[in-house]
């Protein structure tokens, strides 16, 4: 990207953030979702960001060169506000799902969405039972059941919705949610943090889809290494957010006139440390995603793994240097540790740790891995 374009996206995300980070107390308060931030995000173009270049947009969802911009983005989003950067990497994360596995046609008018403003996300967690999908004459499909933690459930338009085919095939389909009677339920979205996401219940029974709708084969969302590479997008936020509680760290001991006593320095000093490893985590990454599938596979779960760490780490620092009045609301503090909390809680982390250990024990150490 040429400088000077580089220089206004740059500005227009800040901008954008200045929204978020201004607005998330409110939404942490009310659990509302944040429509002023995804306004400046639209207005700054960054719900087009993620569509292929040929279709207005950056690359962002889809394009290695691009992974730089994206993490930075992600990261100084999160630090604004960890619930507006979880929606903000779903909705490249459905973008992305479109652009890899859509027809011509579907990608067209997922462009013409995300240019008219429209959210997409990805609901792909579920309880017992789970959603069905019944083949319907004409190639459509007929939805049941419900998916659980469906981020901006009742407020997202697109989201991709994965669902069991009677075969027992795992597929995606694209619903158009301001068009069908969606049931969400607000009260199964009780959690300790990350209110604003709006994470409801969202139940499918009687929706039916053309087949325009469906998305790529069956299975298409669990290919590798898409998938897991995928995890870096969320460690991004995540660190986002660790850099936010340094920011009010800061502040904190700024107010109190505690910046010169040693204790607190070597604190902050261990923080600082933190997330600067964090973000090489993030250009590792980005500088091995055209590496053969096992490396970039590999990789992806020791960034997530390491920035997780990185952020429980932060989190305990902060809690000592702050202390009590810092948990208590409304300081900022209080509210950022909670949302990292509930967002560090991401599925399967033993397993992430034991994959690296067993590319480690048949491919060396990470240095040797191209």
């Amino acid at each position: 990207m040429p400088t000077d374009c580089a220089a206004v996206l740059a500005d227009r995300l800040n901008r954008a953030a200045a929204v978020a980070r201004d607005t998330a107390a409110d939404g942490d308060r009310t659990g509302a979702f944040p429509h002023d931030a995804f306004a400046a995000l639209a207005e700054a173009g960054l719900l087009t960001a993620p569509l292929p270049t040929e279709h207005g947009g950056l690359g962002w969802a889809t394009d290695p060169a691009a992974a730089p911009d994206v993490y930075d983005a992600l990261r100084i989003i999160g630090r604004a506000s960890l619930p507006v950067g979880r929606l903000y990497e779903g909705h490249i994360d459905g973008l992305r799902l479109v652009s890899t596995f859509g027809t011509a046609a579907q990608l067209a008018a997922a462009a013409a969405d995300a240019r008219a403003g429209r959210r997409f996300a990805v609901w792909n967690t579920e309880g017992a039972g789970g959603v069905t999908l019944e083949p319907q004459p004409g190639g459509g499909l007929r939805m049941r059941g419900a998916k659980t933690f469906a981020s901006g459930a009742g407020i997202v338009e697109r989201p991709i919705v994965t669902g069991r085919l009677p075969d027992g095939g795992w597929q995606m389909v694209v619903v158009p949610a301001d068009a069908v009677a969606l049931a969400v339920d607000p009260d199964s979205w009780r959690p300790l943090g990350m209110r604003a996401t709006g994470s409801f219940r969202a139940q499918f029974d009687g929706v039916v889809l053309g087949a325009d709708a469906v998305l790529g084969a069956p299975d298409a969302y669990y290919r590798e290494p898409d998938l897991t590479v995928g995890v870096a997008r969320f460690a991004a936020v995540q660190l986002g957010g660790a850099e936010a509680l340094v920011d009010a760290t800061a502040a904190h001991l700024r107010e109190l006139n505690r910046t010169g006593d040693i204790h607190q320095q070597d604190r902050v000093g261990r923080m600082a440390i933190a997330v600067e490893s964090g973000r090489l985590w993030l250009d590792g990454m980005a500088q091995r995603l055209t590496s053969d599938p096992t490396t970039r596979i590999g990789y992806a779960n020791m960034v997530r793994t390491a920035i997780e760490t990185i952020c429980l780490d932060v989190i305990r620092l902060t809690e000592q240097a702050v202390g009590a009045r810092g948990l208590v609301q409304p300081h900022p503090v209080e509210r950022i540790v909670r949302d990292l909390t509930i967002y560090l809680r991401q599925p399967a982390p033993d397993a992430a740790l034991s994959h690296v250990g067993s590319v480690a024990l048949s491919h060396g150490l990470p240095s040797s891995w191209r």
